[in-house]
């Protein structure tokens, strides 16, 4: 009997252990599992604050970037604009310089092929067409000849004798005729007339010295007409192949030089006093001569006044 009791209580203590063995090991699970979930917790909350640290602290980086890149872009841009501001102050500078008005004396000396800028007076208008107009012109100094310069038909009507300009194109030479070509003008608003008088350029007829009123309007006196082919006194063009309304070649002499001069139909045309007088010239009348000093290949004055020798 107590053999059995004290089995009976054995069974019990064992059975007891073994049941305190089982909870504390669920307890310790429950721990351990609990501790995991903490600590997972814990991690989870550590990985988001970081990456949101992260985050931020990348788009602090970013913002700091733009902010550099805003400021290095404005520092390029003002560094720009004002090297573009210099820059244009120095074509500004370098234009005016090119657009300085010349003198007569500046204009001879200037080279050929350049810019030029002269102011001058219109002196008389030989032609217009499609928007171009070519001029005599003169300032108190000395003559230019404007070739083809851009004009309107409006403003070509406006360009009576006198009329003040300022011409800026470039000084060329087409056969010994020196020229302003590819030009373009303005009206000098408010500005004096000016009408050359004759300048008599006879004397220097044959010398060198005659060029330097070339493009003038000048006068010849008491030169003698020379038969221009057989008898005649004239030719129309210069080889006699023209007709009524063609330019108009005659031959005259003086101290035993023959010159040619010639009416210049788009100047004066077959309407005009001068293109009359020649045709009515009779070989070795004296007479006195009025004109621009134009050359081509040495002096070939284009003549506006023909008259009796006084």
């Amino acid at each position: 009997m107590k053999n059995s009791k004290k089995f009976a209580a054995l069974f019990l203590a064992a059975a007891l252990v073994t049941a305190c063995a089982g909870c504390g090991n669920e307890a310790g699970s429950s721990e351990a599992s609990g501790s995991e979930s903490v600590s997972g917790e814990v991690s989870d909350s550590s990985s988001e604050e970081s990456s949101e640290e992260s985050s931020a602290s990348s788009e602090e980086s970013n913002e700091e970037s733009n902010a550099s890149s805003e400021e290095s872009n404005a520092s390029s841009e003002e560094s720009s604009a004002e090297g573009s501001d210099s820059s244009d102050a120095e074509s500004a500078e370098g234009g005016e310089a090119s657009g300085e008005v010349l003198s007569y004396a500046d204009y001879m000396a200037a080279e050929m092929d350049t810019q030029v800028v002269v102011e001058t007076y219109v002196q008389a208008k030989q032609s217009w067409w499609e928007d171009k107009a070519t001029l005599y012109t003169q300032d108190q100094d000395g003559g230019y000849f404007v070739y083809n310069m851009a004009c309107s038909e409006e403003d070509y009507a406006k360009l009576t004798p006198g009329t003040k300009i300022r011409v800026t194109g470039f000084k060329g030479e087409w056969s010994g005729e020196v020229e302003i070509m590819d030009a373009t003008f303005e009206f000098v608003e408010g500005g004096d007339t000016f009408i050359a008088e004759p300048k008599d350029v006879t004397t220097y007829l044959g010398q060198d010295e005659l060029a330097d009123y070339q493009n003038q309007f000048v006068s010849f006196k008491g030169m003698t007409v020379e038969a221009s082919e057989g008898d005649a006194a004239f030719l129309y063009n210069w080889d006699g192949s023209g007709a009524e309304g063609d330019d108009l070649y005659f031959k005259v002499s003086l101290n035993g030089e023959t010159y040619t001069f010639t009416v210049e139909s788009y100047l004066c045309d077959s309407t005009t006093e001068v293109y009359t007088a020649v045709k009515n010239l009779k070989v070795g009348d004296k007479i006195d001569m009025e004109g621009f000093l134009y050359w081509y290949e040495g002096v070939n004055p284009h003549i506006t006044s023909v008259k009796a020798a006084e």
